[in-house]
């Protein structure tokens, strides 16, 4: 049977949900939606469709493989959140939120290849079986698996005991963090060293801000004025340092490094994302990063 209007539009949310797990864009996942449903609409399946939910997921999983790729071919590297309109960083940060997604899954995914970004997506976010996952793919099922594992190993990685969460200084960070982006400044102020540095670079800051503030009190009341961004942060290992990243939406934005010393917090680094940078999840992995969801 041909796919109705009405079978497409009870799996919209479903489609837009998929193509924004590969593409990493609600942007980039509603014309991606919007091309299936064209082809949808233009194919002539033989057999008929028993299940439009899972042939239109096929057909979104295909073109966000076509996207991925031709990203590949063009060189073009994972856009930093200065790159994406404010529009864009709104709409991915508002299904961030409203999903329940893992903002740290999401810059990570950036540095797989297209098959295993689609396999792992598919499998183990939306629970696609692997010979489905082959036929968007075009290959076979033990190749769709492999493309899923090597997903995992990546986004996984091997962890340095010295990255473990579990640690008094990353204690002390994570309490820091998780006081900023409340505005707690009481709890703050318990935290911090009377004489703890904050440095910046000019370009995170409003014109004319200081790069660097001193004193548990500046620094308390200026992370309290800015927790919104503060809220977009995850911790992640950048360039082989544990820190947090700001990341709107899943797009870097600025690191924040934390040293410690004596349950203090004594320094604050800010800077901002690069091209270059390399990410890795921390140890241990928070689970499940994603809930999974039927297709």
């Amino acid at each position: 049977m041909p796919i109705t209007l009405e079978d497409f539009e009870a799996v919209r949310p479903h489609l837009l949900s998929v193509a924004h797990r590969m593409l990493g864009s609600t942007h980039d996942a509603q014309d991606a939606v919007q091309t299936a449903w064209l082809r949808a609409g233009a194919a002539r399946p033989s057999p008929p469709i028993e299940s439009p939910s899972a042939w239109l997921t096929t057909v979104t999983a295909r073109v966000c493989l076509d996207e991925l790729r031709a990203r590949r071919r063009r060189n073009e590297a994972p856009l930093l959140a200065h790159a994406v309109p404010a529009a864009g960083l709104a709409a991915d940060e508002a299904v961030l939120r409203a999903e329940d997604v893992s903002r740290a899954l999401m810059v990570l995914m950036q540095q797989l290849t297209p098959p295993q970004r689609v396999a792992y997506v598919l499998h183990d976010l939306f629970s696609v079986p692997f010979d489905r996952i082959a036929h968007v793919l075009g290959g076979t099922v033990p190749s769709a698996k492999k493309h899923a594992s090597r997903a995992r190993q990546r986004l996984d990685g091997p962890q340095d005991a010295s990255l473990q969460a579990g640690r008094p200084d990353q204690q002390v960070a994570e309490a820091f963090m998780a006081a900023a982006r409340t505005g707690d400044t009481r709890r703050m102020l318990q935290l911090l060293a009377p004489d703890c540095v904050r440095d910046a670079e000019a370009a995170l800051l409003p014109p004319g801000a200081r790069t660097t503030v001193v004193g548990a009190l500046d620094i308390a009341a200026e992370t309290a004025h800015h927790r919104d961004r503060i809220q977009a942060a995850c911790r992640i290992v950048v360039n082989g340092e544990p820190m947090y990243l700001i990341a709107p939406g899943g797009h870097p934005l600025a690191t924040i490094g934390i040293s410690t010393a004596e349950g203090k917090v004594t320094r604050i680094l800010l800077r901002s994302a690069r091209a270059d940078d390399h990410f890795a999840r921390t140890a241990p992995s928070p689970a499940p990063a994603y809930r999974r969801r039927d297709p």
